[in-house]
Parts: C-alpha cells; sequence; structure tokens
C-alpha cells in the first residue's frame, strides 16, 4: 500500500476515535460522571467511591443474564482459583458441624501443607490464629487459611472422634518440622501457607497411600472417572489417568489386548469450567468430528434475518470444534452419568459423546447452562467482567441453554438415552454423598502401616449397591460382573 494511503487510513481512525471519544462526553459516561460527582460533593454523609461503584456495576448487571457479572476482590480470587485450579493455602476440605457449627476437617489435600502437618479427617478447628472458630461461617474460616504462599498460620486442632464419614480416626503423628504445643487436649499446630493444586479428576476410592484406584470396587475391568470441574489442567490430569487405567489393563490381562471392559465417566454435580477443557477431554474419546460450536450475537442475528429459519441455521457461521485424530480406550463402551447439576462445559462433553454415539447418557436430565462466558480483566486491574457473549450448539446443532421461558418439553440441556433414566430419591442422595465422602477420604500421611492397609468401614459395601445409577450405568452397558 502505498505510503501516502496509509496515512490516510491513520488519519480516519484517528478522527474516528476522538469523535467517539467527544460523543460519549456528551453521553452516558458524561451523565454517569456528572451523577457520581453530585453524590460525591453534596450527598449529607461522606461516600466510598467504590463502594458506589460496586453498586453501580451491581445495578447494571443485574439487566442482564444471571452469568454475567462484574467479580471483584474476594470473588475475583475465587473465581481465578476455580479456573486456575489452585490457590495460596493450606489444602484442606471442610464441613461444618453440631449447635455450635463447629469447624471440621472433612480430608487434608494429598500432598498439601495441611497433610504433611498431620491434620486428618476428624480433626477440629477450634481457632485460627487464636480467633475461635465457633459459629464462625465457612467461607470465613476458608477466607483465614488461605493466603500467600509462604506465609504462617497457627490452627488449634482438636483432635475428633469420628471421621466424616462416621468411621474412627486413626491417630497421627505430626512431623518433626511441624510447631506442635498440646494444651487441654486442643494442639497448636503452624503450618506454611503453599500453592495448592486441586484435583479435577477423581477415581472410585482412595488407596492406602492416598493415590486413587480407578476400577470399580467389586467389578473387575471396568474404570471409573469423575470430573470435578474444567479447570486448566483437566485434560492434561484425565489424559494421565486413562494411559494408566490402560496399562493397568493390560497387565490385570497378561499382556494381551483388552483389559479395560467398559468406562463410566461420572459429571453429576459437575456445574462446569472452561470451554477449552471440555473440549479437549472430548477430543481424547474422539477420532473426527464436530465437538461442539458456539454462536455469538452477530450469529444470531445473521440467523434472524434470514427469510428460511433452516436455511439461515446452515448459513450461520460459528466457532466450530472439530476433534482430532486418535482416541483413547476405543474399544471400550462408556456411559456418561448426569444430573440436574451437571452444566456448562460438563454439558458439552455429555451432549458430544452422546451426539457421536461413543457413549450412552444415564441419569437424569441436565441443567440446561449452554452459553459462554468471556473474562477481561479491567485494564487498571481492580476487577474482571464477565460477560456472556455467545451460546453452545452440541454437534446435532440442537439447543443446550435453557431461557426463563422453556418448559420440560422443549429443546435444551442432556437427557438420559433411552431406558436409561433414573432419578433417585432424596434419601439414595443423601446416602451416596455421605458413601462417597468416606471413601475419598485421604488418608493421614503418619497413620500406622497397620491402620493404613485396612480396608476402610466405607469399602464394606459395593458402589452399585450404594450408587443406583452407577448401576444402572454398568447394567446399560451390559458389564455386570
Amino acid at each position: 500500500m502505498p505510503k501516502r494511503n496509509i496515512f490516510v487510513v491513520l488519519v480516519m481512525i484517528a478522527v474516528a476515535a476522538v469523535s467517539w471519544l467527544l460523543r460519549d462526553r456528551v453521553g452516558l459516561g458524561s451523565r454517569f460522571a456528572e451523577v457520581m460527582g453530585r453524590i460525591e460533593g453534596s450527598y449529607l454523609e461522606p461516600v466510598d467511591r467504590e463502594q458506589l461503584f460496586a453498586a453501580a456495576m451491581e445495578g447494571v448487571f443485574s439487566r442482564l443474564d444471571e452469568h454475567s457479572a462484574f467479580v471483584a476482590g474476594e470473588r475475583r480470587d475465587r473465581l481465578e482459583s476455580l479456573l486456575d485450579g489452585e490457590f495460596g493455602g493450606v489444602g484442606l476440605e471442610l464441613a461444618a458441624s453440631g449447635p455450635d457449627r463447629e469447624i471440621i476437617v472433612e480430608s487434608p489435600v494429598l500432598g498439601g501443607p495441611a497433610w504433611h502437618a498431620g491434620i486428618a479427617a476428624g480433626d477440629v478447628i477450634r481457632a485460627i490464629d487464636g480467633g475461635s472458630t465457633r459459629r464462625m461461617p465457612l467461607d470465613e474460616a476458608t477466607r483465614l487459611l488461605r493466603g500467600r504462599p509462604g506465609t504462617p498460620v497457627t490452627l488449634s486442632i482438636a483432635r475428633g472422634s469420628k471421621a466424616a464419614d462416621g468411621s474412627p480416626v486413626r491417630d497421627v503423628v505430626v512431623d518433626d518440622g511441624a510447631a506442635g504445643v498440646v494444651t487441654d487436649s486442643v494442639t497448636d499446630i503452624v503450618v506454611t501457607r503453599e500453592i495448592v493444586q486441586v484435583e479435577s479428576v477423581l477415581g472410585d476410592r482412595r488407596r492406602p497411600d492416598g493415590t486413587w484406584d480407578w476400577e470399580v470396587e467389586g467389578e473387575p475391568g471396568v474404570a471409573y472417572v469423575r470430573i470435578a470441574a474444567f479447570g486448566e489442567r483437566t485434560a492434561a490430569e484425565l489424559g494421565r489417568v486413562l494411559a494408566d487405567i490402560e496399562k493397568r489393563a493390560q497387565v490385570a490381562a497378561g499382556g494381551g489386548d483388552g483389559g479395560v471392559r467398559g468406562l463410566v465417566l461420572d459429571l453429576r454435580g459437575n456445574t462446569g469450567g472452561l470451554l477449552s477443557s471440555a473440549v479437549e477431554v472430548c477430543d481424547l474419546f474422539l477420532d473426527e468430528g464436530v465437538i461442539v460450536s458456539t454462536r455469538g450475537r452477530a450469529d444470531r442475528d445473521a440467523a434472524g434475518d434470514a427469510a428460511d429459519a433452516d436455511v439461515a441455521a446452515d448459513a450461520t457461521p460459528r466457532d466450530v470444534r472439530r476433534a482430532t485424530r486418535g482416541s483413547v480406550l476405543a474399544t471400550a463402551p462408556m456411559a456418561v452419568l448426569v444430573d440436574g447439576l451437571t452444566a456448562s462445559a460438563a454439558e458439552v462433553v455429555a451432549a458430544c459423546l452422546q451426539d457421536h454415539g461413543r457413549a450412552r447418557v444415564v441419569g437424569s436430565r441436565s441443567f440446561g447452562k449452554g452459553t459462554v462466558q468471556t473474562v477481561t480483566p479491567l485494564s487498571d486491574g481492580s476487577g474482571l467482567v464477565k460477560l456472556t457473549t455467545a451460546e453452545y450448539l452440541r454437534p446435532s446443532r440442537e439447543n443446550i441453554h435453557r431461557r426463563g421461558d422453556d418448559d420440560a418439553a422443549a429443546t435444551w440441556g442432556v437427557s438420559p438415552d433411552r431406558g436409561c433414566a433414573i432419578t433417585p430419591t432424596g434419601r439414595q442422595l443423601e446416602a451416596v454423598a455421605a458413601w462417597r465422602r468416606g471413601r475419598d477420604v485421604v488418608p493421614p500421611k503418619n497413620a500406622p502401616a497397620a491402620a493404613a492397609s485396612a480396608e476402610p468401614a466405607s469399602h464394606a459395601t459395593l458402589p452399585p449397591q450404594v450408587d443406583p445409577v452407577l448401576a444402572a450405568a454398568i447394567d446399560a452397558l451390559g458389564l455386570r460382573h
């Protein structure tokens, strides 16, 4: 392009930018600044500019959908931790119990600082840095335990008599490197915060060393994998897990082909995460084909302007994600478990594997959250704008998202395959959740060898006997041993 033309283009861009700024000076931006100025200058009481701005953002985003928001402060930290799958803290899963809402350790994170310090399931946290936790909200306890890596926090621990599932808690020896002072049956333990990586891929039960057993207990050759959320490392974690499952199955089969009779992928309770992670997970199981399409406002407007809706749907431009060559456990039949809490990225995975015939979907209809949120930081770093910018379409081009006026007859979410629908009762769900928590508990680091090798009481009942949805999945694939 001639230099003269380049100069003309640059001048046009500059003029357009100045024109936009001048327009905004007499537009909504000017009005907003005028209102803020009057409040700050004339309101009876002093006002906090940040609080006013936060209130204004709440009002703006309340006019949008429930998934769009301005995210700042602790909410921003929680969102970033969820997407990154890591945070600065001590690595504890907590619960509140009893009339005083005592803070109880459900499980330490394997390899985390609390686990290394000897804190175990069933321990009661009586104080954090000297402040009593009596009737303290869980969110507040979590906030106090998290912090910058390398900083210490003192936990006053009373040894619990029972774990989260009701089984006895083993005696624990605190590491020599941890500071401990026993006073009136309460031990003060100083734990140094670290970057804690949260597992997003879970198995059927913990082994004595805390690692996962990926086989359904009592069902030889049936692999069981749970994905808790779709974060940045989920696909890589799952890839390693599937390779381990395949290797162990080949060893069990004496080195021959096969060994994996089937795979159950559990997405119940998975509320989503990163779309890119869901795409990568689907790609592990497929050789080719569309995984998911996304359609933004411009695409919907173009389709709406077309006279023939069917032609418009075919012609509408979309961001299409496709599978690449290579798949794992290609010959093993597969089932995906879903429920009413399975949403967003988890629905993308279930819909994709169902549409391609790679897996049967078992359980109850999913939530129906099929929109994409784009998260961008403000230029000054003070917060994040989380904005709904697109919607998902499954490979069949059917809609996933449930709108406010959609009823049960409308097309949304992911429904179980024919003959695979099962909705447990509330009592069954409570029993499964309590039983599962017991199997997920990380054993204490310094538990006596005899105690560590003993089978926990929660393992006495086999999974299909407790979990009706899992039992239905094994039945549906003809995998009952």
